[in-house]
């Protein structure tokens, strides 16, 4: 008899046990996906800000960029078919320029994601492609690490050049094409003037909340 309660006491010290490194293993996996979440959240976040950084210098605004924002609804003026973030920046209180996700429909392969700062004075200060599917050698050109016409845009604005000069060269208008490429750089070029032109409509509204 003492023998059985003996092997019941040892089973149930050993079911004690398990259960206890069970409990510990599931908090310690709980504490590292939790520190791994919040560590992927702070990459994410850093790679963002450079991102926005890479368009609009720090030394230009002082505020919280990626916590002054704006959502907008659908937005065809800018290609967007999803609501879309704007990002506000400021300095000392005052408007400085605002940066856009917007979306060339019509590139020679598909869309064509990109980001656009614009000044509060409609100037751009840069425009970066984030994705596109142009092909390789040729519509690729598009990105700043294949060459550098994305930078024709800097300083640029909806009345510089005018209105009808918003076109690749082959079009008449003011921006060079790529060899054997044409369809791309203009799908750029038509994006671009339609965010200066939503800009230019939506500056008071966009930067409302941020004056206040």
């Amino acid at each position: 008899m003492a023998t059985k309660n003996s092997s019941i006491t040892l089973v149930l010290r050993i079911g004690i046990l398990l259960a206890l490194f069970a409990a510990i293993a599931t908090a310690l996996v709980a504490v590292t996906e939790q520190a791994t979440r919040s560590q992927i959240a702070d990459n994410e976040r850093a790679t963002l800000l450079r991102t926005l950084n890479n368009l609009l210098p720090e030394s230009e605004y002082d505020n919280d960029l990626l916590a002054s924002t704006l959502t907008l609804p659908i937005t065809a003026a800018l290609g967007m078919q999803t609501p879309s973030l704007v990002y506000r920046a400021r300095k000392q209180g005052q408007p400085v320029a605002a940066i856009f996700n917007i979306v060339a429909p019509d590139g020679y392969n598909g869309k064509i994601s990109m980001l656009i700062a614009i000044r509060y004075d409609g100037t751009i200060t840069g425009v970066r492609v984030l994705k596109h599917k142009e092909t390789p050698g040729l519509g690729d050109k598009i990105e700043l690490k294949r060459a550098d016409w994305i930078l024709s845009f800097t300083d640029l604005s909806k009345d510089n050049p005018p209105a009808d000069k918003w076109k690749v060269k082959t079009d008449g208008g003011y921006f060079d094409q790529f060899t054997g490429a044409t369809i791309t750089p203009r799908a750029v070029v038509s994006a671009v003037y339609k965010a200066l032109d939503y800009f230019h409509q939506q500056r008071d509204n966009l930067f409302a909340e941020a004056t206040q």
